[in-house]
């Protein structure tokens, strides 16, 4: 089987990161199949929102150490890994002009924890939970651990789980703000096809537009991002989906937002 397996249900894509056996664990071959993945998705304008998940019993447990080398002379790059596979993987989870949904079961660990933050809405099944598991291996949190963690939940309590490396349940993160919503196990695959199904068939380039203003708001100042709305709101303006939304609600009907 397939390191990496991309589906489709009408405008939804998903994909399911298929090493159970390793907790879906990455490896060097992983991240191509992802790339590849990607690629298709974002080939297709018929894809209109897009499901992260991992198969078995874990999300995502990091980078598969075996996939390593640790021989003196020989180990490898971490910073050359980083900066060829899991760095290109959330800044494109971030620009991709459609939602990215992750829905989280059992543990996600390391960058299997911050790739499932890069999403844009995360839920999470009551028995999963997060763990920045770098402090225990002597590293510092990566795929954007560093900068996600204060940015949502405080310097105090990203300090917390950075240093001390602890489970972090599911519950506890959203109360803390960390992720969207956390469910019953057992209701997980039904409210991630909802809220897929509802995102897909959303005005999709205005969402695209959200996720870029909400991103660059944390480091553009007040003025700047005045301009930044006001050129957004002038090009969504003459979108299709515009002129749809508003006819639909003059008329009192439902809008059929064609994603453009």
């Amino acid at each position: 089987m397939p390191d990496i397996l991309l589906t489709r249900d009408g405008a939804v894509a998903t994909i399911t990161l298929n090493r159970p056996e390793k907790l879906n664990s990455f490896t060097r071959a992983m991240h191509e199949q992802l790339r590849a993945a990607l690629d298709s998705i974002e080939a297709d304008r018929s894809v209109r929102a897009l499901v992260l998940t991992g198969a078995g019993r874990g999300f995502c447990a990091g980078q598969d150490l075996a996939d390593l080398s640790f021989e003196p002379g020989a180990m490898t790059d971490l910073g050359e890994l980083i900066e060829q596979n899991f760095n290109p993987l959330v800044r494109r989870l971030h620009t991709l002009p459609i939602p990215v949904l992750a829905s989280v079961s059992g543990i996600a660990a390391g960058a299997g924890a911050n790739l499932a933050l890069a999403c844009d809405i995360v839920l999470a099944a009551r028995s999963a939970s997060f763990v920045q598991a770098f402090a225990k291996i002597g590293l510092v949190p990566d795929s954007g651990g560093s900068w996600l963690l204060p940015q949502r939940i405080g310097m105090a309590r990203a300090l917390g789980l950075a240093l001390l490396a602890d489970k972090l349940p599911a519950e506890r993160a959203e109360q803390w703000g960390l992720i969207w919503k956390c469910v019953d196990d057992d209701a997980l695959a039904d409210e991630t096809a909802q809220l897929a199904r509802h995102l897909a068939a959303q005005p999709t380039k205005a969402l695209g537009m959200i996720k870029k203003a909400l991103r660059a708001a944390v480091n553009n100042d007040f003025d700047t991002q005045l301009d930044l709305e006001r050129d957004m709101q002038r090009e969504l303006g003459q979108s299709h989906d515009y002129a749809e939304g508003v006819n639909a609600f003059l008329q009192k009907r439902l809008p059929q937002f064609a994603g453009n």
